[in-house]
């Protein structure tokens, strides 16, 4: 059962485009998409908020995402996340 992860982050003075900029140039988004279980990662930016990016987020299983939140990537994305001053609103989706 796959789980669907929609993360919002959202900042000021285009904080959160330079996240996601900074995520796919320093590499952090290839080693993510190669881990073991990750089915999807991918950002979009929003047509009515230009200070808010969505990261869609998809793991095979709930352990895989458990397997993601103990790797080193978890620790280079808090510290872009606190080197923007984002903000973070999440929502899980299961399939059925």
């Amino acid at each position: 059962m796959s789980l669907t992860i929609n993360i919002y982050y959202s900042g000021k003075n285009g904080g959160a485009k330079k996240f996601a900029e900074e995520m796919i140039s320093s590499g952090t988004v290839e080693k993510i998409r190669k881990e073991e279980g990750n089915e999807k990662y991918e950002y979009f930016f929003s047509m009515y908020d230009p200070e808010t990016v969505l990261l869609i987020d998809k793991w095979k299983n709930k352990e895989a995402l458990n397997l993601h939140h103990k790797s080193e990537m978890m620790k280079k994305i808090a510290e872009l996340r606190d080197k923007y001053g984002l903000h973070m609103k999440v929502e899980k989706y299961a399939e059925i």
